[in-house]
């Protein structure tokens, strides 16, 4: 039988959520995800929480001192986790009114956003189309009904449109976190490190794997904001 204060500690948890989220803010084909995703951000292990608290330590420091936080989601070819991260950690931060957050994605090599990646974020409801075509195409994604929308190609993670200074680089993956062992520019690192769906592409398995990698990313993407969400709404209004 669950404790009544656990079970109590759990709906205390979800009303905060609720009062801090704004799902109006969202393009309704993606709220059905989102309002999943939120409801099961309780279930995180507790050193994904330890992890993920210290950047949401760092996204609400840079508010409360009225900076931007630029986050760069880094990946070895850009094209799967550091995508899927970028565009959840943005659509969580417009959900959860969090200023000033700008999420980018690079990688230690530039290839393709995967079409796998694009599949994925389409099956939880996001529109996306693609503006150019070739080997390496834009897409344009629209999460939100009131921001514009991401531009999602693969690209090295410095090139020109990416910040220079003053942002947290995001390792994604364990490979491009031992390929860069200094960042240039960056002035927090954090170590995410998601299981590669790739393993799965080809097989009947492509499209589950894809799926739990986003839900994943998602769910913690979501608890970041909804730390921060929290912290800021405890600062001293100007």
């Amino acid at each position: 039988m669950i404790p009544r204060a656990l079970i109590t500690n759990i709906l205390l948890t979800i009303l905060s959520v609720d009062a801090l989220a704004d799902e109006s803010q969202l393009i309704e084909p993606v709220r059905p995800f989102v309002r999943t995703v939120v409801s099961s951000l309780d279930s995180l292990p507790a050193d994904r929480r330890q992890m993920l608290t210290s950047v949401a330590d760092y996204v609400a420091a840079r508010v409360a001192r009225a900076e931007k936080s630029e986050l760069v989601f880094i990946c070895t070819h850009n094209s799967r986790r550091s995508h899927l991260s970028q565009v959840w950690c943005q659509t969580a931060a417009v959900y959860f009114n969090v200023p000033d957050v700008k999420t980018y994605s690079g990688g230690t090599e530039a290839t393709a956003c995967n079409i796998r990646t694009i599949r994925a974020m389409r099956r939880a409801g996001l529109s996306i189309v693609a503006s150019t075509a070739g080997d390496n195409p834009v897409y344009l994604i629209q999460y939100s009904e009131t921001q514009p929308g991401l531009r999602a190609f693969s690209k090295i993670y410095s090139e020109a449109g990416n910040p220079t200074s003053h942002f947290a680089a995001m390792m994604c993956c364990a490979s491009a976190d031992q390929e860069c062992p200094v960042v240039k520019g960056a002035d927090a690192r954090f170590q995410l490190h998601y299981e590669d769906p790739k393993i799965a592409d080809n097989t009947l398995a492509e499209a589950n794997a894809y799926d739990e990698r986003s839900f994943q990313i998602a769910q913690e993407m979501f608890f970041v904001m909804s730390e921060v969400s929290r912290k800021i709404s405890s600062l001293p209004k100007q």
